[in-house]
């Protein structure tokens, strides 16, 4: 049986810049624009963490700027339950994590919470788009 092709009906942007995080505050994102897809996946990953702790946050809005941005609730983030950003945070050295973003909003952003920092750590992150309404994605 042959295996599907997944690469062609996704689209990979980059979310969060990879870089060094080392005070207490608050990493915006990248604003990405999902239109022509139907799901977004952040992907979360740590480089060297010497101490912190880094929780996503995760906004939408149909302003391209986000000028009218709210935070996604924790029911429409994936797998869904309470609490599911907390779930996701980052606080261990090349850890990863994800999470699936359920959003009826055209623009969306990733942030990264950082507490307990005075070192900190090497971050970043990924957006994966899917279902695309035109495949195969370019």
């Amino acid at each position: 049986m042959a295996k599907l092709d997944g690469e062609s009906n996704i689209k990979v942007l980059n979310a969060i810049d990879i870089q060094a995080i080392t005070t207490d505050t608050t990493t915006a994102g990248d604003i990405i624009d999902t239109q022509g897809y139907e799901s977004v996946t952040f992907v979360f990953q740590a480089g060297t963490l010497t101490d912190g702790d880094y929780t996503p946050l995760i906004r939408e809005g149909d302003d391209s700027g986000l000028s009218d941005a709210s935070e996604v609730s924790d029911l429409r983030l994936l797998p869904s339950g309470t609490g599911q950003e907390a779930s996701a945070a980052l606080s261990t050295s090349n850890g990863v994590s994800k999470i699936g973003v359920t959003s009826n909003k055209r623009y969306i952003e990733a942030s990264l919470v950082s507490a307990n920092t005075s070192s900190g750590g090497t971050l970043g992150a990924i957006a994966l788009l899917g279902h695309p309404n035109n495949a195969p994605v370019a």
